[in-house]
C-alpha cells in the first residue's frame, strides 16, 4: 500500500507496474481493484488531490474550488453554453455526486446488442449482472432510508402519486447516512461509500500505488504498443510510469479522448459521438418551510416517463446555490432570501438525442454540444411535469428559470403553455450536464469505434479505455454503477493474456 502526493514530488520520478491506470474515479478505481485482485501490480495516476472527509469544505463554493474541475464552471460550447460538472480529486466525481445508484437497464443493453451483435458476448448480460451484484454489496447500495428522506423527498413521492407516475426512493451507496444534505460537498462523516473510501482502498490493501496531484500529459508508444505514461506532478517533477502489461485510460468521457488526442492517438472517431444527459430544474415556493438543504441530498426519483427519456430527481443544494435560482435584486432579492427555507428545487434529466464532440484547444479539452430541437421540446415537457407535481403538493408559485417565460407560474394552464409554446432555443433554458458518454465508443468496426468490444484500443496494443467514453450511447440513468461494472470487465481483459 502506497500513497504518493504529487505536491511533494519536486524531482523526476520513475516507476513501473503491470498495469498503469489513468484516473481514480469509479472506472479507474474499479480497474485498480480488480487488477490487484488478479495479482497484477498497479499504479493509479490522478490529476486531483487526495481529500479526506475531515477536510471537505463547509460551503458549496468552497467545495467547487477545491474538488471540482475548473471550479465546477466547465462549459460545453455550441448553440447554448452549458456547464458540465466533473470532480477533480481522488475518487473522481464519486465523493461529490448525489450517491445515486442505477443498474444498467436491460432495455439499454438490448439496444447496444441490436446495434452491434459483437457486444452480446463481450458485455454478456449475466456477467454484468453478477459483477453489479457484488459491487452493490461492497458499496452498501440500498433505497433511501425514510428516516433521512426529509420533506423535499416525501413531497416528490406525493406529487408523483397525484399524477399517477411510477416513483421510488433513490438507491444510494451510503452507510449510516444521517441526512446532512452535503453530498455535493463531500460527506464530512464519511457515510457516502465513494470509490476513494471503498474500491480504491481495496486496491491499496492489495498493493496498488496511488499518485495524486499528477496531471498525465501523454501516453508514449513503442512499436504500436502503449509503454509509458508521462505526467507532471504538482510539485514540479516529471513522472514516468512504465506499463509492463497494460495502460488503462479511465479519465472520463471528456478527459480520456483529450489525452488520446494529445498523445497523437487519433484512430477512429476519438472525441466524437459525445452524448449527454442535459438537465433542467424547477423551483417551487411552499407556504410551509421545506428546508431543501436538509435530509438525503437526492432521495427520491420519478421513473414513470423513463420510456420517453425523462427521469425526475429531487435536488439538494446548499442555501447559497439555491439562492442563485431566485429572481430580483436588492431589497426584493433580500426578501426572498429571508424565506429561502420555503423553496425547493427538483430536476429532470434527459436522455438526449444530440451528439457533440471533444477537441483539443491549446492541449486542453474543448467540448462542443448543441441540443436538438426535439431535446428542447422534451425538456419543456419535463418542466411541465415538474411544475404539476409541485402544484399538486401545495406549491404556491413556481420559478421555471426560462428566459422569455414569466418569472412566476401559478397554475397548470401556464405550465401547459410553457410546454406547447415555450422558447425553442436551448439558450433560453438553465441547463447543466453531469453524465457524458461515447467519445471513445466500443465496437467491432474500426471505422466507427475507438476501442474493440474487449476495451482494447483498435490500433495500439496494450492500451485500454475503461470509462463511460466507451459506452455505445447514453443510458438515461445515473451511470456510476454501470461504469464500475464495465471497468471491472475491462480489468479482466487487460490483465488476461495479451
Amino acid at each position: 500500500m502506497m500513497r504518493i502526493d504529487g505536491r511533494t514530488v519536486a524531482r523526476d520520478l520513475e516507476q513501473r507496474a503491470d498495469v498503469v491506470v489513468i484516473g481514480s474515479g469509479p472506472a479507474g478505481s474499479s480497474v485498480a481493484r480488480e487488477a490487484t485482485r488478479l495479482g497484477a501490480s498497479v499504479v493509479v495516476l490522478e490529476a486531483g488531490p487526495w481529500v479526506d472527509p475531515s477536510d471537505y469544505p463547509l460551503s458549496a463554493f468552497g467545495a467547487m474550488s477545491k474538488m471540482y474541475r475548473s471550479m465546477g464552471a466547465s462549459v460545453m460550447l455550441g448553440g447554448a453554453p452549458i456547464p458540465y460538472v466533473q470532480g477533480r480529486m481522488v475518487g473522481g466525481s464519486s465523493p461529490i455526486n448525489g450517491a445515486i445508484c442505477w443498474r444498467l437497464p436491460r432495455d439499454v443493453h438490448d439496444e447496444w446488442v441490436r446495434e452491434d451483435g459483437s457486444l452480446a458476448d463481450a458485455l454478456a448480460w449475466e456477467r454484468l449482472e453478477a459483477i453489479t451484484d457484488e459491487l452493490e454489496v461492497r458499496l452498501g447500495v440500498a433505497p433511501t432510508d425514510p428516516g433521512v428522506a426529509s420533506r423535499k423527498n416525501l413531497l416528490m413521492a406525493q406529487g408523483a402519486e397525484a399524477l399517477g407516475l411510477d416513483h421510488r426512493p433513490i438507491r444510494r451507496n451510503v452507510r449510516d447516512c444521517t441526512g446532512l444534505g452535503r453530498c455535493m460537498q463531500g460527506c464530512p462523516k464519511g457515510a457516502k461509500q465513494s470509490v476513494d473510501a471503498t474500491l480504491l482502498q481495496d486496491a491499496l490493501r492489495d498493493g496498488a500505488t496511488v499518485l495524486s496531484s499528477v496531471e498525465v500529459t501523454r501516453i508514449e508508444c513503442d512499436r504500436e504498443r502503449a509503454r509509458t505514461v508521462v505526467g507532471r506532478a504538482k510539485g514540479g517533477g516529471t513522472v514516468r510510469i512504465r506499463a509492463e502489461k497494460a495502460v488503462v485510460v479511465a479519465a472520463s468521457a471528456i478527459q480520456s479522448p483529450a489525452l488520446l488526442l494529445r498523445s497523437g492517438l487519433r484512430h477512429g472517431p476519438v472525441g466524437r459521438n459525445l452524448q449527454c444527459h442535459p438537465g433542467v430544474s424547477m423551483a417551487g415556493r411552499f407556504s410551509e418551510a421545506v428546508r431543501m438543504w436538509e435530509g438525503a441530498t437526492q432521495g427520491h426519483e420519478v421513473t414513470g416517463l423513463r420510456h420517453e427519456g425523462l427521469k425526475f430527481e429531487v435536488l439538494g443544494f446548499g442555501p447559497a446555490v439555491l439562492a442563485s435560482r431566485l429572481d430580483g435584486v436588492g431589497t426584493r432579492l433580500s426578501a426572498e432570501i429571508a424565506e429561502l427555507d420555503h423553496w425547493l428545487d427538483w430536476g429532470v434529466a434527459l436522455r438526449a438525442q444530440a451528439r457533440g464532440r471533444v477537441r483539443l484547444h491549446r492541449g486542453q479539452a474543448a467540448v462542443f454540444y448543441r441540443p436538438t430541437t426535439e431535446d428542447v421540446r422534451q425538456l419543456r415537457r419535463g418542466l411541465r411535469v415538474l411544475g404539476e407535481m409541485m402544484l399538486a403538493t401545495g406549491a404556491e408559485s413556481l420559478s421555471p428559470g426560462v428566459r422569455g417565460v414569466p418569472e412566476r407560474l401559478t397554475d397548470v394552464a401556464q405550465l401547459q403553455q410553457l410546454e406547447d409554446t415555450g422558447p425553442k432555443s436551448a439558450r433560453a433554458y438553465t441547463m447543466a450536464i453531469t453524465h457524458m458518454f461515447g467519445t471513445c465508443r466500443m465496437g467491432r468496426d474500426p471505422a466507427t469505434s475507438v476501442v474493440r468490444p474487449d476495451f482494447r484500443h483498435q490500433g495500439v496494443r496494450g492500451l485500454y479505455v475503461a470509462d463511460s467514453s466507451v459506452f455505445p450511447g447514453n443510458i438515461g440513468v445515473n451511470p456510476q454503477i454501470p461504469i464500475m461494472a464495465m471497468a471491472t470487465l475491462c480489468a479482466r481483459r487487460a490483465v488476461g493474456p495479451d
